[in-house]
């Protein structure tokens, strides 16, 4: 069965994949005996690469639409890679010497996801000063990245 994923793929390692997916699907399955195991068999993975290819497809559709949204914007290269990775790098940094409060109230907000005021009842603070500590990280993560 990896032979045909394989031939139908053509890539090995995404066969090995779908073979995998296969055999847990059918460890998953009702524990009803099968007639014809070997056709059962070629029946599951055969839905399973179908499925592969739509999910596929849509990914790549779905990447169309956001380059054309984008322009050039989202063309990966090493170089913008390497400067990410330094900015991020950056970033930690700078909220590693920020004061304690602000930078949990920043995380907070901005990782965690939570409101300005929740963020406050959990840090014994007000909204308006969860407000300010957030503000001045963000300013200070801009002149970080936008020196000039």
């Amino acid at each position: 069965m990896r032979e045909w994923l394989r031939r139908h793929t053509r890539c090995s390692h995404r066969a090995a994949d779908l073979a995998q997916d296969t055999f847990c699907r059918v460890l998953e399955s009702d524990p009803e005996p099968v007639r014809d195991p070997r056709s059962y068999l070629s029946t599951v993975a055969r839905r399973i690469l179908i499925d592969d290819i739509r999910h596929r497809e849509i990914e790549r559709a779905y990447l169309a639409v956001h380059a054309a949204r984008m322009g050039d914007a989202d063309h990966l290269t090493p170089e913008r890679i390497a400067q990410a990775a330094q900015l991020l790098g950056a970033v930690l940094r700078l909220l590693e010497t920020l004061p304690e409060k602000a930078r949990h109230a920043f995380m907070m907000v901005r990782f965690d996801g939570l409101r300005y005021a929740d963020a406050g009842r959990q840090l014994g603070i007000s909204e308006r000063m969860v407000k300010r500590h957030v503000a001045k990280v963000y300013a200070h993560c801009y002149a970080l990245a936008y020196p000039d």
